[in-house]
């Protein structure tokens, strides 16, 4: 059976458990129409890029399902006549991963990078570019 990821985004007057309650209602959809749900992520209340229906923030919600493409459909269908559901998109995909996604990982695992700041505490280092207060007064431009 084909691996879909379907993430909806939920209105933010409703509570957490309500839109944990949709997931588990979209679950029992894919499960009767013969689909397997992997794992339900829910994201929380974050903020919306642009406005959605007079809404500034959505509960986001994310599936990993296993479902042949009617029971995707069904899912999709219900999710259009539901009016707390602002957007959803499902997307295929060639493999399940293992990993929690970007969303759930913990700041700290995605901080292993470093800090950007070089070695006198700048943002930016600019190695041989001497600072601004360095700079002679008739080199300094307004």
């Amino acid at each position: 059976m084909p691996l879909y990821e379907s993430t909806f985004i939920a209105r933010q007057d409703i509570s957490t458990q309500q839109a944990e309650a949709l997931a588990e209602r979209f679950s029992g959809i894919v499960t009767e129409q013969g689909g397997k749900v992997h794992r339900t992520e829910h994201w929380g209340l974050k903020s919306l890029s642009f406005r959605i229906r007079k809404n500034r923030k959505g509960h986001y919600v994310m599936l990993h399902i296993e479902a042949p493409a009617a029971a995707v459909q069904e899912m999709e269908r219900n999710m259009r006549i539901d009016e707390d559901v602002l957007r959803y998109m499902t997307v295929r995909m060639e493999t399940m991963p293992d990993a929690p996604s970007a969303m759930l990982q913990s700041r700290a695992s995605r901080d292993d990078r470093g800090r950007r700041d070089g070695p006198r505490g700048d943002r930016f280092d600019r190695g041989d570019r001497p600072r601004r207060s360095e700079r002679p007064a008739e080199e300094v431009v307004s």
